[in-house]
Formats: structure tokens, sequence, C-alpha cells
């Protein structure tokens, strides 16, 4: 499958961050990292690239992939048509051989995408409302279970607001679900594999515009609530209609200043020569110069590999030979060799939700013996819920724990993480039944009707 094009909206102010006449590059010194990867690792980033499972077996395609990179991107292989092609019926077998060549070479996985209005499975138009929502909530977690451990970084929601001048939503059959879809998945995405980064992506927004400011106030929003989000994705696709914007760098730098990592997610410059090399460069120099900019991924590999292959956008030509682009990178790259922060510490928000009940202490009258509380914190739209639960150890360490909580009327439990459900009534699972005095483990489910605000946990 190719990545689908998407429509391009040219941004003003276009070639401010290009030096004129030629030469936006850093000489590498003598004993410079030698590959895009190496060299960014330097500096404490990645430096990546989209792979599709069906290309590995090209010893060109791998060759390059095995020695460049040190992050890879399924370019479709985790999108939902992929790995839920009937309902309830996970197929993950060309996304684990991505995963598996990523672990080989040492190279981090970003995940792309859990939820995206296009490339949807045809069982999900016949949905709407509630069973649409539900059925988005259980993809996102059985798919970010499945890889729970292995990713470095999700791009949670991909694609959400409108094109144009409007800063709206798009009109999606998941927007439609409600308003609040976005945070759902997020919370989702969270509950299913704590310690991933949870990324919002999108096109179109590398300058300021109406789109990125309306991104730009959701993440602000996320963040003063608490909705666990750690990263946001900038697409930045660009040619002579859509040209690199002159505030590229202030506008990553402003998301970098709201609390998340901002990373290039999907880079292609069409174009050739010298032209291509300064506008590549100019990219590059633009994340190194801001702290929180993690890490860049470039879509595809050679020229004929990508999606916009007549435009020539990418750092390796059709037969695998290093590009005049490709010099430019690896020097900006070479440039900077200090750390500016560590870009993979763990995730900057709160790991499930804003932490307001969650004691910090043991209960201070534990019941004798492995006694434990929990808490339930809920993410609640009409007619259904996601509830994340936290466990905590009383005096004593629990080798086991059983939580029960009370539904209310017309409620009933869909699905759970990290949890063995028995109707209404939970207990560990093999890998988080030990929990020391006073520390804490979670789990999660969701359901229809209104979540419930009661629970009891026993230990053991």
């Amino acid at each position: 499958m190719r990545h689908i094009p998407k429509s391009r909206h040219v941004l003003a102010g276009s070639l401010g961050l290009l030096v004129a006449a030629g030469a936006l590059t850093v000489a590498s010194t003598a004993n410079a990292a030698t590959t895009l990867g190496a060299s960014a690792a330097a500096s404490g980033r990645y430096f990546g690239t989209a792979v599709a499972a069906y290309k590995l077996s090209d010893s060109t395609y791998s060759g390059i992939l095995n020695r460049e990179f040190n992050s890879i991107t399924p370019e479709n292989e985790m999108k939902w048509d992929a790995t839920e092609p009937q309902q309830n019926q996970f197929s993950f077998g060309s996304a684990d051989q991505i995963v598996a060549r990523a672990r080989s070479i040492g190279a981090k996985v970003r995940g792309h995408a859990l939820a995206w209005h296009q490339q949807q499975p045809g069982w999900t138009s016949s949905l709407s409302g509630t069973a649409l929502r539900n059925a988005m909530l259980n993809h996102v977690t059985q798919v970010a279970t499945h890889y729970k451990g292995q990713i470095d970084s999700w791009d949670v929601v991909n694609e959400a607001f409108e094109d144009g001048g409007s800063g709206a939503r798009r009109d999606s059959n998941l927007q439609r679900t409600g308003n609040d879809w976005i945070e759902a998945a997020f919370r989702a995405a969270r509950a299913a594999d704590p310690a991933a980064k949870l990324c919002y992506n999108d096109y179109n927004t590398d300058g300021q515009n109406a789109k990125s400011n309306a991104v730009y106030a959701m993440v602000q929003d996320f963040k003063a609530r608490g909705v666990p989000i750690d990263c946001v994705g900038f697409q930045s696709h660009f040619n002579a209609q859509s040209p690199l914007p002159s505030d590229y760098q202030a506008n990553l730098q402003r998301f970098a200043n709201l609390g998340v990592d901002v990373q290039i997610t999907e880079l292609d410059i069409e174009g050739s020569g010298t032209a291509q090399a300064n506008s590549y460069a100019a990219a590059v120099r633009a994340c190194l110069a801001v702290t929180r900019c993690n890490g860049i991924t470039v879509w595809g590999i050679r020229d004929s590999d990508s999606w916009r292959a007549s435009g020539t956008p990418l750092l390796f030509d059709n037969s695998g030979n290093k590009k005049a682009a490709y010099n430019s990178v690896l020097d900006v790259l070479n440039s900077v060799t200090t750390p500016t922060s560590p870009p993979t510490s763990p995730p900057t928000s709160p790991p499930t939700s804003p932490p307001t009940s969650p004691p910090t202490s043991p209960p201070t009258s534990p019941p004798a013996g492995s006694g434990c509380t929990s808490t339930i914190t809920l993410n609640q739209w009409n007619g259904g819920f996601v509830a994340t639960v936290r466990v905590t150890a009383g005096a004593n360490r629990l080798n086991g724990w059983t939580v029960n909580v009370t539904l209310p009327a017309g409620a009933a439990v869909t699905n759970a993480w990290n949890a063995q459900v028995s109707g209404t009534s939970f207990s560990n699972v093999s890998y988080n039944g030990s929990v020391n005095a006073g520390a804490t483990t979670e789990f999660g489910f969701q359901g229809t009707g209104t979540g419930p605000s009661v629970s009891t946990c026993t230990g053991r």
C-alpha cells in the first residue's frame, strides 16, 4: 500500500530559512559520524525513515536501511485497515516484520497511526456513534497493547483538523462520535502502553497558520487538563507550491514551549541539486535548534520508494546512491555533537490522567495482611467511558490483587487491559500482581453507559 497523498496548502514566507546561494552546510570533522542515524545520535536524537514490509527483501533498500537509520516508521502496516481487517480479528504479521527488523539493527520504532479518518477497514463504514467510538477505543487498546514496550512514539491521532483558514476539526466519522474522541484515544493509548510517547500528527502545520493554531490550542488544553500527550508530529511535505515556511523553527519552538517534544515525522522535499540540498539542510537545522525536537523521519528511502516519486523528494536516488541532499543533511547533523536535552526521557505528561486522587503514601489504616486501595479516573462521553484504575499497595507488599467496581444501572464492561475480568471484578495478570508496599500499578477498561466511581481493592 502507498501512503495516501494529501492536498497541500501554500504557506507564506517560504524561503526565509534557506541560505541564498549555496551553502547552508557545515564541514564535517575527521571524526564525525558517517551515517544519518549515528550523526543524529551524537546529539541524542534519531534520524529515521518510513518502511514498507514488502520491500525488506530488496537488498539495496535493506542495505541502506540497516546502515543509515536509527528509527523506523511502518508506512502502512500499523494502520487500522492493516491491523484489524475484520472487527476484533487482528493481523500483525507485516508490522511485526518491521518491528523485528528495527530490533535487529537497534532502531527505535515510531508507531503510525492508531486513529485516522482514512485507511479504515470497510467494516467501520456500518458503525457510528457509540458503536464506532467503542470500536476505535478497542482498536487503540489492542494494537498499543500488542506492541507494548516496543514503540518509542505513537502517532495516536492523525490529521484531525481541516485545511484552510477555519481552524476547525475535520468532519470525519470519528469526529461525529463526539468532540472528545481525540482525548479518549490518547487516554486509551496511555493505559495500554504507559511507556510510549503519545503524539498528535498532522500536515500543513509547519508554520503558524489557522490549522497549526488550532492544534496548538488543543495541545495547550490537553496539557492544562492533564490529558496524556507527549509530542506533536509535523509531517513537513514540501515542494514549490508548499515550501519550507520562514517561521518553521519558531513554530516548532512554540509547541515545544508547551512542554511537549516535537518531531519531524514525514519529511520529503521535491526538487534536486543545490536547491533541494539547502532546503533539507534548513529543515534539519531548524530541528537541531529546538531543544525538544528529538527526531526526524524522512518518508521513504529512495526516490522510487516515495509516494511523490516524480518529484524526486528523498535523500537517495532510484538506484540507492546518495544525493546532494544527503550530504547536506549529514553535514548539518555533524555540526551538533552535544545533546541539548535527553530526548528519550519518559513521557512528559502524566502516565494516564491528571494525578488528582492517587495516594502518595500507604493508607493510614491498612487492613491486616496485604491491604490495598484503588482509585478510578474516568473519561466519559455520551453512551460510553474509559476507566483507568490505580491500585496502591498498603503497608505490605502485594502478591496479587482484585478490584471490584460498582457499575451504575445500564452500564456494561466491553473490554479490559492489564487485568483479568469477570463481570465487574478485575484481578491482576502475571506481570502486575507483585506491588511493593506503597507502590502502584494500573489497569483499565472501557464500557457502555455511565462509568463507575466506586471500587474496592483486596490484596493477597
